[in-house]
């Protein structure tokens, strides 16, 4: 068998592969051979017709499938001799198949880049540095009180901050049109979920009153037939309520389910979550800019067959956010995330030639501590370690994060890092261009 190797790119292999016609023959006379045994042909005996009527009458199409098994036993033999890593199928594409001719064909595949990392000292990132204060904490507590209030109907005129419960129809050129009508819909005066000017046009009102409101639709709205049209709303008011917030005692403690109803249990329960939340957004910003620095550093060609993988996974938690059970994930067209796939793609091969080069191995004493940690957001801490520890598939995902973790601390050795202090609510933010995607994950 004669094989020669093109590399038409960094990651494209053209191998064309030469079998002699004897190893085609030979294939074929086995499987005729094959074939004749277990053949039902009228005036044989089962077992006992001869190879040359089995020939006659299925001789086409075993040599088609006999040359199909030899061009995949020979390709793999192929890139076995030339040492090759493919990364996904190859397509292969005969070249002469005549009878009698020696086989040749050619198979096009995509392999692993050679990756050859630079230095990490050309690496610079910013460690974070922050607290949780108390006043910190003052404020969680705050919004907490917040987002436990109860509405309140009220016998005066509707102020910013208050819940309005209206009924509106919307009109262009005295017609009403499709999507302008409600009943009902109870909406926070300055929450800006409506079209600029509804929610302004309804300070002032009393429950049981109604009043024409003149709004513009956005240039930019998402109905095209309403886009820059002006419109009238015909509003009434049915109730008009303000925020009632609970005042920070021990009756208010009681919703949280603490072992401890007192206010110090609470504030002490909210500095843990507080202090565990702001340490893993710490690391995660660390993690995330090392990352970046080690793709910027390392620009590399990715086969076509592993961005496919990760649109897939993409895919997959997009359709879990927007459809549920059910949602068919292919409707989602691959553009939409070509470009993340492509980097996660390209920083996977980076993790695993940062592991190879420097022979990292999971650390078992470290994943006890990564289940421990993670543990403490639950209220049976020992049971969730316990879960894990006991699925191997998700034990191998907190292994993955692990070893993702000690790859972080061999780039620090080298990278340059400036440390920055900032306070709690800046360190937590995500870099507004990922913002989106800390929502979705967290969604999910």
């Amino acid at each position: 068998m004669q094989v020669s190797v093109e590399a038409t790119s960094a990651i494209e292999r053209v191998i064309t592969i030469t079998v002699p016609a004897a190893r085609i023959d030979d294939k074929v006379s086995s499987e005729v051979a094959k074939t004749a045994k277990t053949v039902r042909i009228d005036g044989f005996r089962p077992g006992k017709v001869p190879l040359n009527v089995v020939k006659k009458r299925y001789g086409q199409g075993i040599r088609l499938e006999a040359i199909e098994q030899v061009m995949r036993d020979a390709y793999v033999e192929a890139v076995q001799k030339e040492n090759l890593q493919p990364a996904g199928m190859p397509s292969i594409e005969p070249k002469d198949m005549s009878e009698g001719s020696d086989l040749e064909f050619v198979a096009k595949v995509e392999v692993y880049p050679v990756v050859e990392l630079a230095d990490a000292a050309n690496i610079s990132v910013e460690r974070v540095i922050s607290e949780v204060t108390p006043s910190d904490v003052d404020t969680m507590l705050e919004t907490l009180r917040k987002q436990n209030a109860d509405w309140v109907a009220v016998e005066r005129e509707a102020a910013d901050g208050d819940q309005a419960t209206v009924d509106f129809v919307g009109y262009i050129d005295d017609e009403a049109f499709d999507g302008g009508e409600a009943k009902d819909h109870k909406l926070v005066l300055g929450s800006n979920t409506m079209i600029p000017g509804f929610e302004s046009g309804i300070i002032g009102m009393k429950a049981g009153e109604s009043r024409d409101v003149m709004v513009t639709f956005p240039d930019d709205y998402q109905a095209e037939a309403l886009k820059g049209k002006e419109a009238k709303f015909v509003i009434t008011t049915s109730e008009i309520a303000e925020q009632s917030i609970p005042e920070l005692d021990d009756a208010f403690v009681e919703k949280f389910g603490l072992a401890e109803s007192t206010v110090d249990a609470l504030r002490a329960e909210v500095t843990k979550n507080m202090e565990r939340e702001l340490n893993q957004a710490v690391k995660a910003k660390l993690k995330n800019a090392l990352f970046d620095g080690l793709l910027a550093n390392n620009p590399i060609d990715v086969p076509s067959a592993l961005v496919s993988q990760e649109v897939d996974g993409l895919r997959e938690q997009a359709a879990q956010q927007f459809g549920g059970q059910g949602f068919d994930s292919s409707q989602l067209p691959a553009e939409l995330f070509q470009d993340e796939a492509t980097k996660r793609a390209q920083l996977g091969l980076l993790i695993s030639e940062v592991i190879k080069q420097n022979e990292i191995t999971v650390e078992n004493d470290r994943v006890q501590s990564f289940l421990e940690e993670m543990a403490q957001a639950y209220q049976e801490p020992q049971q969730v370690v316990d879960f894990y520890l006991k699925d191997k598939e998700r034990l191998a995902q907190i292994q993955s994060a692990v070893l993702e973790e000690q790859v972080v601390d061999k780039l620090l050795e080298s990278a340059k890092v400036t440390e920055i202090t900032l306070g709690y609510e800046d360190a937590i933010k995500p870099k507004a261009e990922a913002a989106t995607k800390v929502e979705e994950s967290a969604e999910a």
